[in-house]
């Protein structure tokens, strides 16, 4: 191989190491758990001619290294992540393409032309549309919590106006979590403000047949849900599902990001309600339901496809994701409500019920793929986070806030905390359990029709060979 050979074939490695990190960089920044994009990645690799046992791929938070080596050659190269946000559809778009790109043979223009048309896609919905789906799934959440229609949208209006107000800040570039705060502040306000409509001070001013069409007998309920737009519940759920894969960095990190954005949330309503000048509302508020299972259902199915919006699933699959979340919270009520609280149900608590709900929900799935031709965690994951104990959460992080000394408060909000923490992790564990026995019993299939059209490839030296640098 002469100078100039050599150039251009250092160049044409460098260039698929290059296109091999960016399309790892859309992953992680679009919040694909690790195994995900390590499989992604591992394909997309294939594709480009990339011996798996001479390639290198390390994965954190912020960065994503690639080494392509062997025992006198070694390429390596590093990429930034730091517009980190949730983008379903485009976590199903890179997987359909480095399948695709493998079976029809692309060239490195093909791939990288298809892969700047994922990239620069537009979002599915507006931000008003995600605004006011986040809104609606805050209702569906203050629904769940026991509260009446009114309620609903009391909680849904002051989301959406937080959640827009959220979204304006991000678009200045100010700092993330002051802009969680500020929003978890202005919901809040706004939910307290809506519970004097109610109160006989502005009621006994409407005519009477406004004042029993806007009368909510449940006015504090909106005050637990305005604000759950901001748990995050996807990061949740990949932080646990990478802890059991084992990748404890990155793991921790999404953990971290979660905590942060848990506590600013906290912080935000902490605020409020001491303007408001609201008294432990946390603690003494009941959330436990006397609602129908039709009201449960629809609340469901409004929060899982609230959620999907803000998660930017495509369209099409909205329907499908609405009828998954009433599965697994109308399962999930069933075995965690009861006799104890004079409800119908097998009264197993809010722990079982979840596991059992998103197991349910993931064992579906599983099927479900193969009809919607769609990766499972993008059907899960929606389905499941109306589920995601937001409000204990920031319950045992508001508690540790107020704490004054009392050994009931610790004892209250560290409850409240490993109540949520169990509940997370038996969600997590409910998506991710079923999902990885069914690839060891599917995956094979997968695996031989990989390894035959890796063959081809490699028949037709599609691989970069390193030994023929000289």
């Amino acid at each position: 191989m002469d100078g100039i050979q050599k150039i251009d074939f250092e160049k044409s490695v460098r260039r698929r190491l290059d296109l091999l990190l960016r399309t790892g960089q859309l992953l992680v920044e679009s919040s694909a758990d690790t195994s995900r994009i390590l499989r992604n990645m591992k394909r997309t690799a294939d594709y480009l001619g990339l011996t798996e046992d001479k390639l290198h791929i390390h994965i954190t938070y912020n960065m994503l290294m690639v080494n392509y080596s062997d025992e006198e050659h070694s390429f390596s190269k590093f990429q930034r992540c730091n517009n980190h946000g949730i983008n379903m559809s485009a976590i199903s778009s890179i997987s359909r393409l480095s399948w695709r790109a493998i079976r029809e043979d692309y060239s490195l223009d093909k791939y990288e032309e298809e892969f700047e048309k994922i990239r620069s896609r537009k979002r599915n919905y507006t931000p008003w549309q995600v605004a006011i789906g986040a809104g609606f799934a805050c209702g569906g959440f203050c629904v769940q919590f026991g509260c009446d229609w009114p309620a609903f949208f009391y909680a849904s209006i002051a989301a959406i106006l937080g959640f827009r107000l959220r979204m304006y800040l991000n678009s200045l570039g100010s700092n993330g979590y002051a802009n969680i705060a500020v929003a978890a502040f202005v919901s809040t306000l706004l939910a307290w403000l809506s519970a004097y409509i109610s109160m006989p001070v502005v009621a006994d001013h409407l005519p009477t047949w406004l004042a029993s069409v806007l009368h909510s007998d449940t006015v504090w309920h909106p005050l637990l849900a305005c604000a759950l737009f901001i748990v995050p519940g996807v990061p949740l759920i990949n932080f646990v599902s990478d802890m059991l894969d084992s990748h404890f960095e990155m793991g921790l990190n999404r953990a971290l990001n979660t905590l942060l954005m848990v506590a600013a949330m906290s912080f935000g309503i902490a605020v409020a309600i001491k303007v408001c000048g609201i008294d432990n509302f946390v603690k003494d508020l009941s959330m436990t339901p006397h609602n129908s299972y039709l009201s449960y259902a629809t609340a469901a199915a409004i929060s899982a496809m609230g959620f999907s919006m803000i998660f930017n699933i495509p369209k099409r699959l909205l329907p499908v994701v609405a009828v998954g979340g009433i599965i697994a919270v109308c399962t999930r009520n069933f075995v965690n409500l009861g006799p104890s609280n004079n409800n119908v149900g097998l009264d197993q608590g809010l722990i079982i019920g979840s596991l059992v709900g998103s197991s349910l929900i993931s064992i579906i799935c599983i099927k479900a793929v193969h009809v919607f031709h769609t990766p499972h965690h993008i059907l899960s994951i929606p389905s499941v986070i109306p589920m995601v104990p937001g409000v204990l959460m920031y319950r045992a992080l508001f508690g540790l806030i107020e704490m004054q000394g009392i050994v009931g408060e610790l004892t209250e909000a560290f409850s409240n905390g490993v109540k949520a923490s169990l509940t997370i992790l038996c969600i997590a564990i409910g998506v991710a359990i079923p999902n990885i026995f069914a690839r060891q019993w599917i995956a094979p299939q997968r695996r031989r029709r990989l390894q035959f059209l890796i063959a081809e490839r490699k028949a037709k030296g599609k691989f970069v060979d390193l030994s023929d640098i000289k």
